[in-house]
C-alpha cells in the first residue's frame, strides 16, 4: 500500500492522528494550509466555520506538493465543524480525482461525533472506495487503535 496522509488541523488534534497514521503505514504526510489562516480565537473560529459552512464557501488554500496519482491510498483528516468537513478539506476534496483510490477519512471533534462528514466524504470522492471512518474525540487514540482500524478496513 503506498499511501498519503492529507489533513487539515486547527487544534493540532487531527494532525496528531495524521501523524500515528503516517507511523503504522509508513505513508507521506501533507498538510492543507489555507492561505489566510484561521484566528486562533476558540469563539471567532466557530462563528467562522459556521458562515463557511452556511454560505459553501471555499478558502484559498496553499498549493500542495503532491500528486495523488502516485497513491493508491489516501487517508483524509479533517476535524468536525459543526457535522461537516472542515472548508479547507472540502476544497482539497472537490480539487482532485479519487477515482480508483482507497479513501479512508479520519475524524476529530470535541463532542460532536462524525456528524454527516463520512456521508459527505463518500459523496465527494466519485470513484473511490471509502472506507469507515476513524472518528475520535480530541483525537484520544494510540497507534494501536490506528493499526486495528486499517486493519478492520
Amino acid at each position: 500500500m503506498k499511501a498519503l496522509i492529507v489533513f487539515y488541523s486547527w487544534s493540532g488534534k487531527a494532525e496528531k492522528m495524521a501523524r500515528m497514521i503516517a507511523d503504522v503505514t509508513d505513508g507521506k504526510i501533507c498538510e492543507i494550509r489555507p492561505k489566510i489562516p484561521y484566528t486562533r480565537d476558540y469563539n471567532k473560529v466557530v462563528a467562522q466555520a459556521r458562515e463557511e459552512l452556511k454560505n459553501n464557501f471555499l478558502p484559498e488554500t496553499k498549493e500542495l506538493e503532491i500528486n495523488l496519482s502516485g497513491y493508491d491510498t489516501i487517508f483524509i483528516g479533517t476535524p468536525n465543524w459543526w457535522s461537516s468537513i472542515a472548508p479547507p478539506v472540502q476544497k482539497f476534496l472537490s480539487e482532485n480525482d479519487f477515482s480508483e483510490k482507497t479513501v479512508y477519512p479520519f475524524i476529530t471533534h470535541g463532542g460532536g461525533g462524525s456528524g454527516h462528514i463520512e456521508r459527505d466524504m463518500k459523496t465527494m470522492c466519485k470513484g473511490a472506495e471509502v472506507k469507515r471512518a476513524l472518528v475520535a474525540y480530541e483525537a484520544d487514540i494510540t497507534k494501536q487503535t490506528v493499526a486495528s482500524w486499517i486493519e478492520r478496513n
